[in-house]
């Protein structure tokens, strides 16, 4: 991203604008996160794939196994749905760097600041929306 376009981001009052180097650097996090999240995924649904096919799988077992092997499994998909999530918004996070809409806050539309950002790149919402949302 040039420049120009990283400077044109919203910020807060009182906050620098984007640098080329700091929109890179969070861009670079979000990629390293969205390459371990879809590993991440894969290898849990290899995993759970392995498990349903194997026909012998809880062949003679007692009540409590199968439930203990039924809590796993849901334990399992309740990991990767929730990856599933963290991984769409780190590519959504992406796209609104390539847009130009990155750090605008999805309930106000005002600027959720640039150190938010920075510590937490997948952020939707600036912290007055995201208080008002926790309080529901």
């Amino acid at each position: 991203m040039k420049a120009t376009e990283a400077a044109a981001l919203p910020v807060r009052p009182g906050e620098d604008p984007w640098t080329p180097e700091e929109l890179a650097q969070v861009r670079n996090q979000l990629q390293s996160e969205i390459a371990a999240q879809r590993e991440e995924l894969r290898e849990s649904e290899d995993e759970l794939a392995d498990r349903l096919t194997d026909p012998v799988e809880g062949a003679g077992d007692d009540p409590a196994d199968v439930g203990a092997k039924t809590f796993q499994r849901e334990h399992d998909l309740a990991l990767a749905y929730n990856t599933r999530d963290l991984l769409a918004k780190s590519e959504r996070a992406i796209e609104q760097m390539d847009a130009g809409t990155y750090g605008v806050c999805d309930s106000c539309g005002q600027a959720i600041g640039k150190a938010r950002l920075q510590a937490f790149p997948r952020a939707t919402l600036c912290v007055t929306c995201k208080q008002r949302e926790e309080r529901r």
